[in-house]
């Protein structure tokens, strides 16, 4: 593969590829450890076109490849992430119980797109992150805790039973945190 990633990665950005890379060298999913280990090290927890090209001219993987892991499983972005993380769990238990009503609500609040999301079905995945980028709201499929619909993780943490007050709360909160930082 041609080397097109060098122009737009710094050298730290490659020393941290090159570094995952020897890292996971050889063993069983190396790539996933690999791309994993990059998205944790960026910023905005992504991983750049430019890094999936690096990535595979570092590795020999074929770039096609690298790219349909990426695209595949849920836990690789392709965008820059907001610093706080909402994910609206799509489930059925959750979406019977109003996780619609609570994605839609979020949205309108942080001033998304409500049209992009109200115009979304059950199995689309969805991710908006505001302009500033404090804030990224996603969709899952389900998180497994139906007994406790609607359910959303804000920050990695799971929330139950939720309603709208309940998250208005949430996000007001991380957005005062946010301020003081």
């Amino acid at each position: 593969m041609q080397n097109v990633a060098n122009g737009v990665l710094n050298a730290h950005e490659k020393l941290l590829i090159d570094q995952a890379v020897a890292e996971h060298a050889g063993k069983p999913g190396a790539l996933l450890g690999i791309m994993e280990t990059i998205q944790a090290a960026n910023a905005h927890k992504y991983l750049s076109m430019e890094a999936l090209r690096y990535i595979a001219q570092e590795t020999g993987i074929p770039p096609a490849t690298i790219y349909s892991a990426a695209t595949f499983y849920a836990l690789f972005n392709l965008d820059p992430q907001g610093d706080n993380l909402i994910c609206v769990c799509r489930g059925t238990a959750c979406h019977t119980r109003g996780s619609r009503d609570l994605l839609e609500k979020v949205c309108l609040d942080l001033g998304l797109s409500g049209q992009e999301a109200s115009e979304t079905n059950e199995a689309d995945k969805l991710a908006l992150t505001t302009p500033d980028q404090r804030f990224t709201v996603r969709t899952v499929a389900c998180f497994g805790q139906c007994a406790l619909a609607p359910v959303v993780e804000v920050n990695h943490h799971i929330l139950s039973h939720v309603n709208e007050r309940t998250l208005q709360r949430e996000v007001k909160a991380l957005g005062q945190t946010a301020k003081i930082k």
